[in-house]
Order: C-alpha cells, then sequence, then structure tokens
C-alpha cells in the first residue's frame, strides 16, 4: 500500500478515530457505575451540610445520612399535607422532586433541594426548616461556575451559609416567601446580607429560595 497516499491516510485516520471513540466508551462504561455513586455521595453530603452535619469521611457521611434521613416525599404529596404517609426510599439521585424527611437529636427537619440561577451558570442547594414549617435550621447552596472570592462565596463560605439559621420563611403583611438575600438586611428575621460585590449571584440566591420553597411551604 502506498502510504503516501490519500486514501491511505484517510484509512488509518478513519480506524485510529474508530479505536480511539471505542476506548473512550468502554473506559465511561466501565467508570459509570463509580461516577454515579460519587455524585449521589455528594448530594447526600449536600444534604447532611444543609442539617449542619459537616466534616465527615465518605464512610461517615454513608452511615450519617441512612441514620438521620428517614424518606422523601413527592411534592404533590407534601403539599397536601399526606407527609410521612407518603413517604418512600431517600434516592437522591431518583429524580423524583420532593422533600427529605430527616431526624437529627429527635427532632424533625424537613429539607428542602433548591435549583437556580447565578451569574455565570446554574446554582443549587438545600435548606432545612424545622417542624413549625417557618424556621431554618440550616443551608448549604453549591454553584457550577461562580467567580471565585465573589459568587462562589454561597458555596465556600459557611460563615455565609450559617447566617440563614434561625431566619423565617414568612413574614405576617408578606405575601409568599419572605426570606431573602438583599443588599443590606434590615430585618434579621427574613433577610440575609448578600455576598459583597456578587449582587448577581445573591440575587439568584433570593430568587432561588422563594420559587423553591414556594413548591413545598405556604402561609
Amino acid at each position: 500500500m502506498n502510504t503516501s497516499s490519500n486514501t491511505y491516510t484517510i484509512a488509518y485516520s478513519a480506524i485510529l478515530v474508530v479505536i480511539v471513540a471505542f476506548l473512550l466508551a468502554f473506559v465511561s462504561r466501565s467508570l459509570k457505575d463509580r461516577q454515579d455513586a460519587n455524585v449521589a455521595l455528594d448530594q447526600k453530603k449536600q444534604i447532611l451540610y444543609s442539617l449542619n452535619l459537616r466534616n465527615l469521611s465518605d464512610d461517615e457521611a454513608e452511615r450519617k445520612f441512612e441514620e438521620v434521613v428517614k424518606g422523601k416525599v413527592k411534592a404533590d404529596d407534601f403539599r397536601q399535607g399526606k407527609g410521612e404517609s407518603a413517604m418512600m426510599k431517600a434516592d437522591p439521585m431518583d429524580g423524583v422532586d420532593g422533600v427529605y424527611i430527616c431526624e437529627v437529636d429527635g427532632k424533625k427537619k424537613t429539607v428542602v433541594p433548591m435549583k437556580g440561577m447565578g451569574l455565570w451558570g446554574g446554582i443549587s442547594g438545600f435548606v432545612s426548616v424545622d417542624d413549625d414549617n417557618i424556621t431554618v435550621y440550616g443551608a448549604y447552596f453549591n454553584h457550577e461556575s461562580e467567580t471565585a472570592g465573589l459568587g462562589a462565596e454561597i458555596k465556600d463560605s459557611e460563615e455565609w451559609q450559617k447566617r440563614f439559621q434561625g431566619k423565617k420563611l414568612f413574614k405576617e403583611g408578606v405575601d409568599g416567601v419572605a426570606l431573602s438575600v438583599v443588599k443590606t438586611a434590615t430585618d434579621k428575621t427574613t433577610e440575609v446580607d448578600a455576598v459583597t460585590g456578587a449582587t448577581l449571584t445573591s440575587n439568584g440566591v433570593s430568587d432561588m429560595l422563594h420559587e423553591s420553597i414556594a413548591k413545598y411551604f405556604s402561609k
């Protein structure tokens, strides 16, 4: 075969592409179960973070999740007040839109999943609520691609996340969810100061709180 011909070059390139594609597909398939397990573990840790359970190893997180997260309730069932009577397995990867029913130190907590948009991409998180269905017990936020030191602080700053503890979801005289992130908090019961220099990301967190909480709770 003439190795200098165009036919040889095209055939060689095509064979090489097929071999590389096969190898990539094989590796991806081989690692899929491990990747899925890692994603599930990350989601479990985020739920635990919102319950103020942090600094756990992977094994500790798995055990703690099984201990404190009792189950999951679909959005429609939770809004209809079915609660624990409609509880299903607490699987963060099942794609079901619902809240997590938990128990921490003998007290019931409800964890609400959230999704929204920041400045550069998606943001997400979890907020845990006390059994009174109005008081925030804890919060954790995540992001896809926010600016380091600014918008990324919603994930990186545990101190900022702690500011949500004890805040109220609702307020007399305010329609809908009152819990908000604002430039300068004037109502210490429902407002949290925005991340300095990250106004748009902070606005995204506030919108996410309003929309996500309203799917499950109302005054």
